[in-house]
């Protein structure tokens, strides 16, 4: 199925003046001014990503790796998929999605595709995260954690793929990723959508950030 047809751009929406406010370890925020389709101009605060993967492990009974862990934004643990930032400078992003496997669930995968490709908020952020299938999964043992490090309290669990929708749908899982990552297995395997490749064209990946933090040093 090809998207619905769209009309030709009527506004460059050009960036007139750009302000940094804040750079961080793992983000940061500039203030845009923007040219508006009037005439005149608005500030656009944008958080710049360095852009993030996820992966959707499904063993052969049809069951998702999944993890639950302690998210201080929001102050509780929550259930997710594993998923790591893209903070390796020159990674490719397929071998931070198989590192981020073995790294949090202690698994390595035979078969890898692109799943989906989600912008959680694109209304103030770059962020977008690719969403890999991994199949053919192996244990390959999960490596030893100090007990400062906040992934060292995840659990780890394989929730069946039927278990997982219903968590989406009744508000058990709300991370974003998460969620449409779960929804887009379900569309896979019930032959409503077909994967990507593991290299398929990324449009959105960020690269503000990485370009900011290799200027740096």
């Amino acid at each position: 199925m090809n998207a619905p047809e769209t009309a030709p751009p009527r506004h460059d929406f050009a960036v007139v003046g750009s302000t940094d406010i804040y750079t961080g370890k793992v983000m940061a925020v500039r203030r845009d001014e923007v040219r508006m389709p009037a005439g005149g101009t608005a500030v656009r605060e944008i958080m710049e990503h360095p852009g993030a993967v996820a992966i959707a492990a499904l063993d052969a009974d049809d069951r998702l790796v999944m993890i639950y862990q302690y998210r201080h934004a929001l102050g509780r643990r929550l259930w997710e998929m594993p998923a790591g930032l893209l903070d390796a400078a020159g990674e490719d992003p397929v071998e931070t999605a198989r590192r981020e496997l073995a790294e949090e669930v202690g698994l390595a995968a035979q078969e890898w595709s692109t799943l989906i490709d989600v912008a959680p908020s694109p209304g103030f952020s770059d962020e977008s995260v690719r969403v890999y299938l991994a199949t053919g999964l192996t244990d390959v043992g999960r490596p030893d954690l100090g007990a400062d490090d906040e992934e060292a309290d995840l659990e780890i669990h394989r929730i069946p793929l039927a278990d997982a929708m219903a968590m989406a749908m009744d508000g058990t899982l709300v991370n974003a990723s998460c969620v449409a990552g779960v929804l887009a297995v379900h569309a896979v395997r019930t032959g409503a959508a077909r994967t990507r490749p593991a290299d398929a064209p990324w449009q959105d990946r960020p690269t503000r950030f990485a370009a900011r933090k290799a200027q740096q040093g």
